[in-house]
């Protein structure tokens, strides 16, 4: 069986980029070491590992169990994207907070 562990590297560094995650944080939230972490995003060591280790990782970053394991074996996972109702809720929150800091700015300009 094939095993593409430059995929599984490339997608790790992506996917922490993406988040703006470290190293040292996806192995505290996942529970692997950061030793393996570190190995797999730089594809220092290709040995076996167990199929857990990459089902917590891939948890861990907010994907489902078998992503990583489907980038190993050269196959692509449907990811779900954010939907419309996703993008209203955060619209809703970052109004919130536009008015939270409109209320502060007033408070500060009004402030003898």
């Amino acid at each position: 069986m094939d095993q593409d562990w430059t995929a599984v590297g490339e997608a790790l560094r992506s996917r922490l980029d993406e988040l703006g995650m470290t190293m040292t944080e996806l192995a505290s939230k996942s529970g692997v070491s950061l030793t393996t972490v570190r190995e797999l995003v730089h594809v220092l060591n290709t040995r076996r590992r167990q199929p857990r280790t990459l089902v917590s990782l891939s948890t861990a970053l907010g994907w489902p169990a078998e992503q990583l394991g489907s980038v190993l074996r050269g196959r692509t996972l449907h990811v779900p994207t954010a939907t419309s109702g996703d993008f209203a809720s955060i619209h809703a929150e970052l109004r919130d907070l536009r008015h939270r800091v409109e209320v502060l700015e007033r408070a500060l300009i009004d402030r003898p």
